[in-house]
């Protein structure tokens, strides 16, 4: 069993969830690699969040509030960065320099600027192995629908629609936060913090956007700033880019694709419907365990859905019976992420870790989605 020793710059929630993954490391089956948090980085780090850390992880041995001392760690081989968009690009760019392996947060960086930045850092260290977190396409259901993608069963592509929704920003009197801020979040707004979720799937694909025509808006001007008083909402609350992509016979056909906060009734909702000419499928977190597809034959149309298991591309003590949750995506996602750092490549085309290329892809169609808001215009994505 060979063993990767990592740490976390990043120690707030998605820095606890890799904490957790890594203790339920032996949940998982057959893995011939895992990972060892020895290093743990937070600005600041309480005293309450050192203790919950170490409790559960003994081989521990650095605590910090300088990630600059994570970097000069010999021991340190690799890292997951989750920290605000505005300290990605000096912070990934640091990380790849000093030759760790990353796992970074999305958007890999607050701009496009930003992101070209990082991967020119990537371009200059071959060596280091440098992956986007997404979780959801590791879902058990998710990856069937990708299996018949891959297979090619919904032959000429008619439409795709993907998103990501949810109403955590609904209540107006919510006090402002980062990601309301264009110097912290951005002026992607919703789309840096959620779009590669929503991006991920359609362009493992190749479903490679021509163009987009952006409907962005700021629902909520205002919020109250926390301190007695109230404070201008910078970015974007909710997004809806129509695209037109192109399928792998070369015919294209519209991608809709949504980011929104402020998303009445929505908890969490990840989701992506695929429509084809020989067949049809979609998938949603509100029932995460299921599939619905259809193949024409001839005769009448009926969704046929079927529930998934734990079945999933990395085995797990779990039995297949058994429902999948969000903390085993995560899992999942890890998996991936050590396998191919490992292996070289992921198992399957789909059970892989966002790309820097997909990553700065992404860029591209949130910079042009900028531009068809500003101009009311349909933006054409430079070629890639």
């Amino acid at each position: 069993m060979k063993t990767v020793k990592f740490a976390i710059i990043g120690t707030g929630l998605m820095g606890r969830e890799f904490a957790s993954a890594v203790m339920r490391w032996p949940h998982l089956s057959g893995m011939k690699v895992k990972p060892e948090i020895v290093s743990i980085c937070g600005s600041p780090l309480t005293p309450e969040e050192t203790a919950w850390y170490k409790s559960g992880l003994s081989t521990i041995n650095q605590v910090t509030e300088d990630y600059k001392e994570v970097l000069a760690n010999p021991e340190v081989e690799a890292v997951y960065c989750a920290v605000p968009h505005f300290l990605h690009e000096q912070f990934y760019v640091d990380i790849i320099k000093a030759g760790k392996h990353l796992l970074g947060e999305k958007p890999f960086g607050i701009d496009l600027a930003a992101n070209e930045a990082v991967n020119r850092a990537i371009e200059r260290n071959p060596e280091v192995f440098v992956r986007s977190s997404s979780e959801f396409p590791f879902v058990p259901a998710m990856q069937r629908m990708c299996d018949m993608i891959e297979a090619g069963e919904f032959g000429r592509i008619i439409e795709v629609e993907a998103g990501f929704l949810h109403s955590s920003d609904l209540d107006t009197n919510k006090p402002i936060n980062w990601k309301r801020m264009i110097k912290a979040n951005g002026e992607y707004g919703c789309m840096g913090d959620l779009g590669i979720h929503v991006c991920h799937v359609p362009f493992r694909a190749g479903w490679v956007p021509r163009n987009v025509r952006a409907i962005l808006s700021n629902l909520v001007p205002y919020r109250p700033d926390g301190k007695g008083g109230t404070a201008v909402c910078e970015t974007w609350d909710n997004a809806v880019l129509l695209c037109e992509a192109e399928d792998a016979e070369g015919n294209p056909f519209p991608l809709t694709l949504k980011t929104q906060r402020i998303a009445p009734g929505e908890k969490n909702t990840w989701y992506i419907t695929v429509k084809g000419m020989k067949g049809s499928a979609r998938f949603t977190t509100k029932q995460i365990n299921t599939l619905e597809y259809m193949h024409y034959t001839g005769g009448g149309q009926a969704w046929a859905h079927e529930d998934m298991g734990h079945e999933t591309t990395f085995k797990s003590v779990t039995g297949g019976i058994f429902e999948f949750g969000f903390s085993d995506a995560i899992l999942q996602m890890w998996a991936a992420f050590l396998y191919e750092l490992t292996e070289g490549k992921p198992p399957k085309t789909f059970a892989g870790c966002v790309t820097p290329e997909e990553a700065h892809l992404s860029h591209l169609l949130f910079t042009a989605a900028l531009e068809s808001q500003k101009k009311s215009s349909v933006e054409t994505l430079p070629t890639v």
